[in-house]
């Protein structure tokens, strides 16, 4: 006959971690509920798989690097009128992950690009997808120092292992040679591997803009595009009509 200090060493052996830490609730369960051992088995095993899950989960959202979270629920389609709320519903099926597709947004500053790069990430990690999320300036910079170090491939052997990259705001500051094409390695390697959403302020035909050598722009956008959804965004910025108290913005344009 086991005793409750016997079965809690043999849960420790098995790491039941979890089920160990809350086999006093589960028994006390098991006895008002009357269950079968088999229906108390299933509980059991049931409890350390969730909580499994959502400590998988938890780290994962730890790892994202997003540092400031927008939810969709949040997001003004009022005001952004230039893409539905059906439009972005239909992407949270998730099916353009699992078939290793990309979602790039385009469009001026402060038209909501961000927002809708971060909800649909934090909405992915609940569906427990792993997801990494940087700036493009932080990227180039996270690349540059991989290089430095003669980890580049390892530190690209990385990135590859989320389900999703987000790299956002691409295009606002211009990049060296050597930026250009540790980007291109990276994109290379997710290149129908893994999907990318990609935030950026200019079309496709300016991203000579940012990118000083051509030979490399041209092979980024089109293994990006290839697989891709483009949502092109549209209107003033939301940040200044908010500051200017919801009047209207003139002379907007991109930077």
């Amino acid at each position: 006959m086991h005793t409750f200090d016997d079965v809690s060493r043999m849960m420790r052996g098995l790491n039941l971690k979890h089920s160990r830490e809350s086999l006093s609730i589960l028994l006390s369960q098991a006895g008002n509920q009357e269950l079968t051992h088999l229906q108390w088995t299933g509980m059991l095993l049931g409890h350390e798989l969730n909580e499994r899950e959502q400590q998988r989960r938890s780290a994962n959202r730890r790892k994202a690097g997003i540092q400031v979270e927008k939810h969709l629920d949040e997001f003004d389609y009022r005001h952004q009128t230039t893409i539905t709320k059906r439009q972005v519903a239909q992407l949270l099926d998730f099916q353009f992950i699992d078939n290793r597709q990309n979602l790039i947004f385009i469009g001026p500053p402060g038209v909501g690009k961000t927002h809708l790069a971060t909800g649909i990430a934090l909405k992915a990690l609940e569906q427990g997808y792993k997801v990494w999320f940087s700036t493009a300036l932080a990227l180039t910079e996270d690349l540059e120092m991989a290089e430095i170090k003669g980890r580049l491939k390892a530190r690209i052997a990385q990135l590859c292992r989320y389900d999703l990259v987000v790299i956002d705001e691409l295009g606002y500051l211009p990049m060296n040679r050597q930026n250009n094409h540790n980007l291109f390695q990276l994109i290379h390697a997710l290149y129908e591997y893994r999907s990318v959403i990609l935030t950026t302020n200019k079309d496709f035909t300016r991203w000579g803009d940012f990118f000083v050598d051509e030979n490399v722009a041209v092979p980024i956008v089109d293994r990006l595009i290839h697989h891709a959804q483009i949502f092109m965004l549209g209107g003033e910025s939301y940040r200044l009509r908010q500051k200017m108290g919801g009047g209207s913005v003139v002379g907007v344009g991109q930077y």
